[in-house]
């Protein structure tokens, strides 16, 4: 699950802004070591969520209680080594990562931060390392080995203590102006919250797709993905921004998937139905200064919901895909507003502050055709900048669900509280 993918509109902008280079990066390269760079980001974070349900006699004797609550310190580590001079360049990445279990027990587990126990506890720790070997032709770099994906037909999450890690191969070429092309073929994907080489069981997914800006304001995406035993995907965007003056401006951006299911685990995950859907997002948002306006609106038809997981938990491009809830039920129809406020514009830079409201109809879930459900999020989060401190971010965020029909999960209160540092050792 993924907040509003604001992520491909940076990414739209960028390619449009970008100046084919006289030198390739491959020329331009100073040596493995000279261009290497090590980093750790330490994330602290406390996951509390309330399913709002009385606690029965039987989940009381079992120790299983209506809220969840779990606090951890993660660690994330990434070495990127520069490449070698010459006409092909080689080099490697490594990942590491710790997580730490600072507050949690036994019927308050499940909030996905930690591997749990067939004693119904959290582990104390966990940990899982990782690397892989690049190789670089002008501006073309092929990647084998451990590393994190943000394709959306293929995208790792990172909405937990530590982030989803993928095994496999990926080609990046940025051979002409504004065009982004990736070819790629992934054997494996480790969850959040486990240490196994391939946790989520996939076979293989094989990825192709591009960005190419034909402006500095309008880009546009395709994309395919086969995962085997699962489902073939196609995905587009098109994102268009639209300035009106140096303070005020709007961006349209829209997003379809078109899903169909090939294979057997496919039929088991969703008690033998087929999946043959489409899902697609429509969203307008007006800056003027500090203040962010944003509608949006999605919709999903066809057999089954918009289906994800096995290809990465970050594998929904779409608007409505929030902090809870994805809307993504069959049939589902959903509405969001959003307000965005920078307190930069007021003389706080780097405070900011969101809330929004997305309301979903007509769910086909749980022998219902009319199911509802809505979320309202807050979210509150600074970073300090200037200092020895500099980069430190806190950040409060606040769900609440409701659907009396279960379209996603029970009625549930949802609160996150995360400090985030990065810290720079090369």
């Amino acid at each position: 699950m993924r907040v509003m993918k604001w992520s491909m509109i940076a990414l739209a902008v960028a390619a449009g802004t970008s100046q084919l280079a006289v030198a390739s990066s491959q020329d331009e390269s100073k040596g493995f070591i000279e261009d290497s760079s090590l980093t750790v980001k330490m994330r602290n974070l406390y996951f509390s969520r309330d399913y709002r349900s009385q606690e029965t006699a039987a989940n009381r004797a079992a120790g299983v209680r209506h809220d969840q609550r779990e606090w951890g310190q993660g660690f994330i580590g990434t070495f990127e080594s520069g490449f070698t001079q010459g006409t092909i360049g080689v080099g490697v990445d490594a990942i590491g990562l710790l997580g730490l279990k600072l507050d949690s027990g036994r019927g308050y587990a499940g909030t996905g931060l930690f591997p749990t126990g067939s004693d119904g506890r959290s582990q104390d720790d966990y940990s899982e390392g990782g690397g892989a070997i690049k190789f670089r032709v002008s501006d073309t770099v092929l990647k084998v080995g451990d590393q994190f994906t943000a394709l959306p037909v293929f995208a790792t999450d990172d909405s937990r203590l530590l982030p989803e890690v993928a095994e496999g191969a990926l080609i990046t070429s940025n051979e002409i102006k504004g065009l982004t092309l990736h070819a790629g073929r992934f054997t494996g994907i480790n969850a959040q919250d486990q240490t196994d080489s391939d946790s989520l069981h996939l076979k293989s997914a094989n990825v192709f797709g591009g960005t190419y800006a034909f402006t500095d304001n309008l880009s546009t995406s395709l994309y395919y993905s086969k995962v085997e035993d699962y489902w073939r995907k196609y995905y587009a965007n098109v994102n268009w921004a639209l300035p009106i003056s140096d303070k005020q401006g709007l961006v349209f951006d829209f997003n379809i998937y078109d899903t169909k299911s090939e294979g057997s685990n496919a039929r088991a995950a969703f008690d033998g139905d087929k999946l043959d859907n489409r899902a697609y997002s429509l969203s307008g948002a007006y800056n003027i200064g500090a203040h962010t306006f944003t509608v949006a609106y999605q919709k999903v038809s066809g057999d089954g919901e918009y289906a994800y997981g096995v290809d990465g938990g970050g594998t929904i491009f779409l608007a409505n895909s929030i902090a809870r809830s994805d809307f993504n039920a069959e049939d589902e129809k959903s509405w969001q507003l959003r307000y965005d406020l920078n307190f930069a514009e007021f003389g706080v830079p780097g405070l900011t502050f969101m809330t929004r409201y997305v309301r979903g109809t007509d769910a086909n879930v749980n022998g219902i055709t009319d199911g509802k459900e809505w979320e309202r999020d807050v979210d509150i989060k600074y970073v300090l900048q200037e200092g020895p401190a500099k980069d430190l971010s806190f950040r409060v965020r606040q769900a609440t669900y409701r659907s009396g029909d279960s379209v996603y999960s029970d009625s549930l209160d949802e609160l996150r509280l995360i400090v985030e540092y990065p810290l720079s050792i090369l």
